[in-house]
């Protein structure tokens, strides 16, 4: 059946006659360029019945990989006569009269090897090797006429091929589709023609679970076979189960191309019960296992009037007669005692480091019971692991080197979008050997510690970001850094580099190694080091809070100030040249950051002391309109502005057009922004100056995020001189308290005009911490002092520092921990779930 009708077996066999008499007299070689559609079906069966040897390759013009196989193919083993589409249309290339070559009587087939994709390297096989495993197949399955099985395989492929020969040889009939088993289209065919089973390797189930096949039932499937690679026992046994409950039978089966198709089968009433099993060999063939450890695990040799007359390399070995009695399959296994036959891994993919020999399908076991799911490859002495999820990078070295008791830096871990399949769908490891290859020549080298390095900025982004999955060409904004962040990694990287460029957050690791102004290796100036200013001030700022609410001086501005510096790194990270998706996530994760531990701060002080409303605790006080005089509930009026200044301004751009916009002119549209946010202050305050608790208020307060945020965006001169005047105009009169407004203004025009300050090199490692726990000091200090009284408040201050560190150091450790270590349960389940999302998208052609 095809999708443009029906034809019976007497209609077949006079298109084969036909067919046959257009290829010619003599033994000639016959290229059939290969789609599941009916002028290549019956080239092929007019073939076999002339006697012609036949060579299938695929046939997806489009594919480049398989056009350079078949382009190959065809300049070496020059074939007489070739089937190939040519326009949309199939066209029969007589290439020559009669042929070129020596064909043996026997041979009948020439398919290329598994996971040889642009390899010469061909399977001879015999008319004997291909009847007696058809025969054999059908057997086992139990077909006969009324089996109907569409095509999800490419007939070049062995397995698809096998799919078409055991139907054939029962006279059951087949439903041609080249739609892959994604598209409803498929299963409406599918349904319309009453078929009966259809055949997948992994990947095809990766497909039907991204679309979910198990939520629908197809009254005539009968069975569904499975080869082409390892299915997961746990897959195994659900689609089992999922057959005993619809129907239909799940058949396991094994084999490769050297034994034309298949060699054994796993009864399908076991599939619930021994999914890790291989079965039985099929009807005719045999097993045995040489050179059997102390565990029954030996090489697994199969005999069977299946297996290949031998290869050809050339067309000079298409003369050749068979030459392989039997076939040493390169599989590890063993027998059990129930005679069943398990594949525990690969002779060839055991290699030797450090003097262990290494199963690398062991090691890919491994990774994937800790949800990692990973390719792994052996180069020069190392293991090379591919990860598809970005979260993966960080993981996959420790847990393998632990594994197998190697020194982690041994094993390499790098990220690719999709793992390479061959042309059968089975992992390509040549193209990850070649991947491997070029990746490795990339490794930046490390100079030493402490040394301005690619590779040392990485792992200090690595270590101070907890993005172990850090690669040389991320920014410190790429990972996601933020002013929370901001403070230890500047202060480091000034340490290893000197002077950094304003806009260094931006700038890869590989760049920043290149603006090193410090010599490589030179050792820093013993008594001064530059820091940020915005560090400095942010430092300064949480020291005038944390005193001045102790009574131990009287300086207040501190929080207002540390409003501008939001705004200042609000623009230099979350608002980075990045794409909106990224922009938006970058500002609701730092909300979050904020966010969860406040809440979880203020909302066990409120169960403990009860001093805190629910409002406060969810920081809705602000938003609810507070109360017209300070109480307790205005404390954290400064987290609640900030938390919902970021969502407000994520929310805004959500807008495309704005976020075009800002990016296109972005000192323009701060400077708007900043007009806007000083004429609602105005508007609110019927003035200039603000009430007592009006100026803790989110709306009044929202311009001094805006001027934070101008001053970022003033990149020269000219700018910041106009910058400046906004500064000296609108912050006068606003607090009534000249002294206060003149802590303000100082900060701010130190923000704008000085980079970054020296300062004792002593004093750095102190004002670092100092700014990075200031978050934490803010939250805790309002219970910390008041336990101590009036009576010491150097003490008291000092004390919500040392508390507020502490709270900072064990949140940011939790927080690595669970980064670090999540249940393997998660990280399996996000990582199938984005595996089956992108294996729905892939085009329909990645599934052969």
């Amino acid at each position: 059946m095809t999708s443009t009708g029906t034809v019976s077996y007497a209609e077949l066999d006079e298109l084969v006659r036909g067919r046959r008499e257009l290829l010619g007299n003599g033994r000639r070689l016959v290229m059939v360029s290969c789609a599941n559609a009916l002028e290549p079906l019956v080239t092929y069966l007019a073939a076999l019945a002339a006697g012609h040897p036949v060579l299938l390759v695929a046939g997806d013009g489009d594919e480049p990989s398989q056009e350079r196989n078949r382009n190959g193919l065809l300049e070496r083993y020059d074939p007489d006569v070739v089937l190939a589409p040519v326009g949309g249309e199939w066209r029969l290339d007589e290439r020559r009269e009669g042929s070129r070559h020596t064909l043996h009587p026997e041979l009948a087939l020439l398919l290329s090897t598994s996971g040889s994709t642009g390899s010469p390297k061909l399977v001879r096989l015999s008319r004997e090797n291909v009847r007696s495993n058809a025969r054999s197949i059908a057997d086992y399955l139990a077909l006969t006429a009324q089996d109907r099985a569409v095509t999800t395989l490419p007939m070049h492929y062995c397995y698809g091929l096998s799919v078409v020969n055991s139907h054939l040889i029962s006279g059951a009939s087949l439903l041609l589709t080249e739609r892959s088993v994604v598209e409803s289209e498929f299963w409406n065919e599918f349904e319309a023609a009453g078929a009966t089973s259809f055949a997948g390797v992994p990947y095809t189930f990766d497909l039907l679970d991204a679309t979910g096949f198990a939520g629908r039932q197809y009254s005539s499937l009968r069975y569904i076979t499975q080869a082409g690679g390892r299915l997961g026992p746990d897959r195994v046994r659900d689609y089992a189960r999922l057959g005993q409950a619809r129907g239909f039978d799940f058949v396991v089966m094994y084999g490769q191309t050297e034994a034309t198709a298949r060699m054994a089968y796993l009864p399908p009433e076991l599939a619930a019960t021994r999914p890790e099993s291989i079965g039985i060999p099929i009807p005719g063939g045999q097993f045995r296992i040489d050179d059997a450890d102390k565990d029954s695990i030996g090489n697994l040799v199969y005999s069977g009037p299946n297996v290949m007359m031998g290869y050809a390399e050339g067309p000079e070995e298409l003369a050749a007669g068979p030459i392989v009695r039997e076939l040493r399959t390169g599989d590890l296994a063993r027998q059990h005692d129930d005679g069943l036959f398990e594949i525990v891994g690969r002779s060839s993919r055991f290699v030797k480091i450090y003097g262990l020999r290494i199963d690398l399908d062991r090691v890919e076991q491994l990774l994937d019971d800790e949800g990692v799911t990973a390719r792994v490859v052996n180069l020069e002495e190392r293991l090379v692991v591919f990860v598809r999820e970005r979260w993966a990078l960080g993981l996959a070295a420790p847990i393998a080197a632990e594994a197998l008791g190697v020194p982690e830096h041994i094993v390499r871990v790098h990220l690719v979008d999709e793992f390479p399949l061959t042309s059968s769908g089975k992992p390509d490891t040549a193209s990850l050997l070649r991947k491997a290859a070029v990746l490795e020549r990339e490794v930046p080298s490390v100079d030493g510690a402490g040394s301005g390095t690619a590779e040392n900025i990485r792992a200090l982004y690595s270590t101070l970001l907890d993005r172990p999955d850090a690669v040389v060409d991320d920014s410190f904004v790429a990972l996601h850094g933020d002013s929370l962040s901001y403070v230890e990694v500047s202060v480091r990287l000034e340490q290893m580099l000197g002077t950094l460029p304003r806009d260094w957050p931006a700038k890869s690791a590989r760049e920043l190694a290149s603006h090193r102004t410090a010599p490589s290796g030179a050792r820093p100036r013993r008594s001064l080091a530059r820091v940020e200013t915005s560090v400095l001030l942010r430092a300064i700022a949480i020291a005038l809070i944390t005193g001045t609410h102790a009574n131990l001086f009287h300086v207040q501005g501190g929080a207002h100030l540390l409003l501008g510096i939001l705004g200042y790194n609000l623009a230099r990270f979350q608002f980075a040249d990045v794409p909106r998706p990224v922009r938006l996530g970058k500002l609701v994760r730092s909300a979050v950051q904020i966010f969860v531990p406040a809440v979880l701060w203020i909302g066990g002080v409120a169960l403990i002391g009860g001093m805190y409303e629910p409002a406060t605790v969810f920081m809705l006080h602000n938003l609810l309109g507070g109360d017209e005089r300070w109480t307790v509930q205005w404390q954290y009026w400064f987290l609640e502005s900030v938390v919902w200044t970021i969502l407000g301004l994520a929310l805004l751009f959500c807008v495309p057009q704005l976020d075009r916009i800002e990016r296109r002119y972005p000192f323009v549209f701060a400077a708007f922004f900043c007009a806007g946010a000083l004429f609602l202050r105005l508007l609110l305050t019927g003035g200039v100056e603000a009430g007592p608790t009006e100026r803790y208020s989110l709306p009044i307060v929202l311009w001094l995020i805006a001027l934070g945020w101008l001053i970022a965006r003033s990149t020269d001169v000219k700018l910041r001189v106009l910058s400046s005047a906004v500064v000296v105009l609108s912050v006068p009169g606003f607090f009534g308290d000249p002294a206060r407004e003149a802590i303000t203004i100082a900060g701010l025009l130190l923000l704008l005009w000085i980079p970054a300050v020296p300062l004792p090199r002593l004093v750095v490692p102190v004002l670092s911490v100092v700014a990075s726990a200031s978050l934490f000091v803010y939250l805790v200090h309002w219970q910390v002092f008041p336990l101590l009284g009036d009576d010491v408040p150097l003490l008291a201050t000092l004390a919500s520092f040392a508390v507020g560190i502490l709270a900072w150091r064990g949140y940011s450790a939790l927080s690595a921990w669970w980064t670090r270590h999540p249940a393997a349960a998660t990280r399996t389940l996000v990582s199938n779930v984005i595996a089956t999302r992108a294996a729905a998208s892939r085009d329909r052609r990645g599934e052969h």
